[in-house]
């Protein structure tokens, strides 16, 4: 069926390529924007940072989107992929596409079923449909965390995984979420990337600071039992097995311990060698161009390394989740006084 979407579609969805194909036809083009010292210029850095900062923290997003002006929505999200690609951080262009994603999938919900379908034909879905190919739904879900998406829990028949309604609508916003997140970063010249230093500084102070209230110091009498369990064992004088290595240096990293404290930490394992264990953590924290992330606990439990479970384990999926779970029951009340 044919259909046509107006700007206020393209606003809410401009990782569509309609959206891309309306900036590379504006009157005055981003890259002039950028560098432009009229108003209009700054206005549209400014909403793409904004854009930015809601997508790091939370209490920032607003509690009811509004599209008040469409042109100035697509070139915002425009400006915000820009500035996410100067940064160049795995993290905050990883969050970005989470935070936009999250924004679209918002939208859909109060839209009409011409749209809907037209948005889940556009990211290669089929809108209707109640059944998946296998290789399919394991691509889709990949980056889902919850133990219902793993394959073992779901009805497979004929090679086709059943799926619901609800199921869909979760597929199409982790769909939107690979899309725009395969898309960064952009090839911006360092020119651009200059003239933005000051909306990048702002990210990326933002950012920090956002860590560091979500992690706080580090307190490893909050570590999760499976974090715990891999520290004593290298205490204990056990090598620990690849999965576990690196499961225990990128949980180690994301918290914001510093690469030689992670080293540190590994010096008490009889097969140490410090240069080999300096690159592999170095490796894992990004060094080489990608950051990686501390696997959740459906993977802990695939590599073996789940142990000790509590009832705290019971309400996360990710040992990141029950770490920030623990500080924030060990966090002091405003206005309490420590013994």
């Amino acid at each position: 069926m044919a259909f046509t979407l107006d700007k206020k579609h393209l606003a809410k969805y401009p990782f569509l390529k309609e959206a891309q194909g309306f900036v590379q036809t504006m009157d005055i083009p981003l890259d002039t924007l950028i560098r432009s010292e009229l108003p209009t210029g700054a206005r549209i850095r400014e909403q793409g940072a904004q854009r930015l900062i809601a997508a790091m923290i939370p209490e920032k997003r607003p509690d009811n989107d509004t599209i008040a002006a469409p042109d100035e929505e697509i070139k915002s999200y425009a400006m915000a992929r820009i500035i996410a690609s100067c940064l160049n951080d795995r993290s905050i262009m990883d969050r970005l596409a989470r935070y936009e994603a999250g924004r679209a999938g918002r939208f859909l919900e109060e839209e009409d079923d011409a749209v809907r379908r037209y948005v889940a034909e556009s990211l290669g879905l089929e809108p209707e449909t109640e059944h998946i190919p296998v290789p399919r739904y394991v691509e889709l879900v990949s980056g889902l965390r919850d133990d219902r998406w793993r394959l073992v829990n779901r009805t497979v028949s004929r090679g086709r995984v059943d799926i619901g309604r609800q199921d869909l609508d979760v597929l199409v916003v982790e769909r939107i979420r690979t899309v725009i997140r395969s898309q960064l970063p952009l090839q911006v010249p360092g020119g651009i990337c200059m003239k933005l230093r000051e909306s990048m500084d702002r990210i990326s102070a933002t950012y920090q600071q956002q860590m560091l209230e979500e992690f706080g110091e580090i307190d490893e009498g909050s570590f999760p039992p499976c974090m715990q369990a891999l520290i004593a064992a290298i205490t204990a004088g056990t090598n620990l097995p690849h999965t576990g290595r690196f499961a225990l240096t990128a949980f180690l990293h994301t918290i914001g311990m510093e690469t030689t404290q992670i080293v540190e930490v590994f010096t008490r394992a009889p097969d140490f060698d410090v240069g080999r264990t300096l690159y592999q953590v170095e490796h894992i924290a990004g060094r080489g161009g990608t950051e990686y992330t501390p696997p959740g606990c459906a993977t802990m439990r695939t590599y073996g390394l789940c142990v000790n479970r509590n009832a705290d384990c019971e309400r996360v999926a990710h040992p990141l989740s029950y770490y920030k779970r623990r500080k924030k029951q060990e966090k002091p009340k405003p206005g309490s006084q420590a013994d």
